[in-house]
């Protein structure tokens, strides 16, 4: 994807807990400073405008897999993490939900202060972006999120999102400055999300007439104008399934985690200090910093890497969740200045797991894998929204004591 696209997703309610919230800003600044150094601001800017990426960039954070909460979450927990350092990475993020979406004006003006970028032209692509989304394209979806991400070179994207309650349905709306030519002819290159029926679009390639009619009979609407969708269409359903989940793809990302024999890569002795259950959430990590866009077309794998809030596919373990963020803060700080061996083994993981895809043959224990994860979940500090994870009741105290020792 290039510009833009769409995810419909079940609308959840609720907050995030705060001992998610502060690992999800960690974690998830550290990703985008990985980006950064690797790829470049532009990058950062592209896959934020990918539906399928940013999916799996929340899922990786620990966000419930496919829901409404990952979008306002993870815009939140990033622009925490970013913006306190934004004149040291050259990236802005404004607005945010309901009361913050209608702040994005005067912050953008306030960076293009410090910055000399033309804040009156990002005031209005920031606006125009809205106002299509919301009334050029009626589709049932009301926006209460918006969120605004620019450069210092005043490359921008963004992030929205609206809800329908009718359905119970939130729709999420990705934007790219890099390769729009026009905010009124097909600024979207494709809309992802479940197909509403009727709906009337007018930024479609051929609304051309209709706009000049509207332009010129005040406030006629046209009877009947619409757009077809092409659609990738998430579930309803909120638990991870076996549908849900490239199981070629989950499990090269295992067997490179728990057979680490197969690894002779000088790189990844470094890694040598870290168990199996950290090397599994790295790899997806590294793959969401290093990974092709083709990569993510199944964002359900990425919650293995961390879980979710809601327990499914399994409780966020918490000391695995810790490690990854340690090691990607100090991956990132010795890039810095220079010292590049951690960041070599991190590229590598995703490159090894996609290397172990053409050998590897799935079996049929994905059920198996989840209740194997949720077993040992209390060993990792499992937690969820309602406690922390507790040893399966067949599990003896000789038993505890070896896994704490563990």
């Amino acid at each position: 994807m290039n510009r833009s696209g769409h995810a419909d997703l079940p609308l959840h309610y609720g907050q995030v807990p705060p001992w998610l919230a502060q690992r999800m800003s960690k974690l998830g600044g550290a990703i985008i400073e990985a980006i950064l150094i690797d790829y470049g601001k532009s990058e950062v800017l592209k896959r934020m405008s990918n539906p399928m990426w940013f999916q799996a960039l929340g899922c990786v954070l620990g966000m419930d897999w496919h829901s409404s909460g990952i979008t306002t979450s993870v815009m939140g927990a990033l622009k925490k993490a970013i913006n306190p350092h934004s004149k040291e990475l050259g990236i802005y993020i404004c607005g945010g939900k309901g009361k913050y979406s209608r702040e994005t004006p005067n912050e953008l003006m306030k960076i293009a202060d410090r910055t000399g970028l033309n804040g009156l032209e990002l005031v209005r692509a920031s606006k125009l972006s809205a106002k299509i989304d919301n009334t050029a394209i009626q589709d049932g979806f009301q926006l209460y999120l918006h969120s605004f991400i620019v450069s210092d070179e005043g490359e921008w994207a963004v992030v929205q999102q609206g809800m329908n309650d009718a359905s119970g349905m939130a729709r999420r709306y990705h934007w790219h400055s890099g390769q729009l030519k026009s905010f009124i002819n097909e600024p979207h290159t494709f809309i992802y999300g479940h197909n509403q029926g009727m709906i009337l679009n007018l930024v479609n390639k051929d609304a051309g007439i209709t706009q000049n009619g509207i332009l010129q009979i005040s406030k006629e609407v046209p009877d009947k104008m619409m757009a077809e969708v092409r659609k990738i269409i998430m579930p309803r359903h909120h638990d991870v399934r076996k549908e849900d989940v490239n199981i070629k793809r989950l499990g090269a990302v295992l067997a490179l985690a728990h057979e680490r024999s197969v690894v002779n890569f000088e790189e990844l002795l470094l890694l040598e200090g870290l168990g199996p259950r950290t090397l599994q959430s790295l790899t997806l990590v590294s793959e969401v910093i290093h990974g092709t866009p083709s990569r993510f077309e199944d964002p359900a794998r990425f919650s293995f890497a961390h879980g979710g809030k809601d327990g499914h596919p399994f409780p966020v373990p918490i000391k695995v969740y810790d490690e990854t963020i340690d090691f990607l803060k100090h991956t990132v700080e010795k890039s810095k200045i220079g010292i590049t061996d951690k960041q070599a083994a991190l590229k590598s993981l995703h490159k090894i797991a996609e290397s172990m895809e053409k050998d590897f043959v799935p079996n049929d224990n994905f059920n198996e894998l989840i209740v194997k994860e949720r077993n040992e979940s209390y060993k990792y500090g499992g937690r969820t929204v309602t406690g922390f994870a507790k040893p399966p009741k067949n599990i003896t105290g000789r038993q505890l004591d070896l896994f704490n020792l563990n």
